[in-house]
């Protein structure tokens, strides 16, 4: 009986609500539409957000395949010189999709990777040509490459490993040119800058400071030695070990007797000494002396 009158003034109480919902509601308009307000503000972050981090995932995935694709052809491309083919033209592509990457993204940070890679894309290009590029393409693709090093530099201000290697990446325009003397100026710049403390391309352009003097001068060769003359070989016979006879040694047997040697025999009587006599000769006198008889 309880349980039923219960129920019966919980539905009274939800009748009389609804029946003054209305008037409630207009009462407290403001209030609902400022918490509706914030219920689908707070709905529409929350997509943005994951929005913007399911593409973040995207532009570094797809950012990390170009990126990998710059020393994955540069393998590809020597292999295939090695056998005497040139396919150095496969990291033009690449340098292509990789400044359509800087131009078609906001982040600037991956922009500015994007753009440092397309330069050094465009130079390597120049150095696994099997044949040696002209003038005119040298000059042509390193303004290209320093194009994209200039924009990275701008993009990556703010970020000093990307600035440090848009730096660099300068430098090394400039010494592809042969302008030696601007090129040392720009690793200068990158070694004493004390925001790319501890970078590796401070530490590359400190090398290169050191090293470049040894790539300015021409490497000259030395023409090659005439063949002598062989000389005529004169015919040696080699014996082996396998071609040389080994003494023999026969064991005698045990029952066998072996006589000492003797002195040899002569014929001349006059060697033959008497019995008694002596060979020497004064031996034999005083011999003979004594057996003959004393007068009386």
């Amino acid at each position: 009986m309880k349980s039923d009158h219960r129920h019966e003034l919980k539905t009274n109480e939800l009748a009389d609500w609804l029946t003054h919902f209305p008037e409630w509601a207009r009462e407290n308009r403001t209030t609902l539409i400022g918490a509706g307000v914030v219920v689908v503000l707070l709905i529409g972050v929350y997509f943005v957000r994951f929005y913007r981090m399911d593409v973040d995932v995207r532009h570094h995935v797809r950012l990390t395949n170009l990126v990998t694709q710059v020393p994955a052809q540069k393998r590809v491309i020597a292999q295939a010189a090695s056998q005497g083919t040139d396919q150095s033209i496969k990291l033009l592509p690449v340098a292509q999709d990789l400044e359509d990457f800087a131009q078609s993204i906001g982040n600037d940070r991956l922009g500015a990777l994007a753009l440092i890679k397309r330069g050094e894309a465009l130079r390597a290009e120049l150095h696994y040509r099997l044949a040696e590029p002209s003038r005119e393409e040298v000059t042509k693709q390193i303004a290209q490459a320093r194009t994209s090093y200039e924009q990275a530099l701008e993009r990556a201000s703010s970020n000093p490993v990307l600035a440090a290697m848009a730096e660099f990446g300068l430098g090394l325009c400039d010494e592809e040119l042969g302008n030696f003397d601007e090129a040392k100026a720009a690793y200068q710049a990158v070694a004493d800058n004390p925001d790319y403390e501890g970078t590796a391309p401070q530490a590359a352009a400190a090398h290169r400071l050191k090293t470049m003097d040894d790539y300015q001068g021409a490497v000259v060769f030395k023409p090659a030695p005439q063949p002598q003359p062989a000389a005529a070989s004169v015919p040696t016979i080699q014996l082996g070990p396998d071609a040389v006879n080994s003494p023999i040694t026969i064991d005698a047997a045990d029952d066998i007797y072996v006589a000492p040697p003797t002195p040899a025999e002569t014929s001349d009587s006059d060697n033959v000494a008497e019995p008694g006599v002596d060979a020497g000769g004064a031996g034999a006198t005083e011999t003979t002396e004594a057996n003959e008889p004393t007068s009386n």
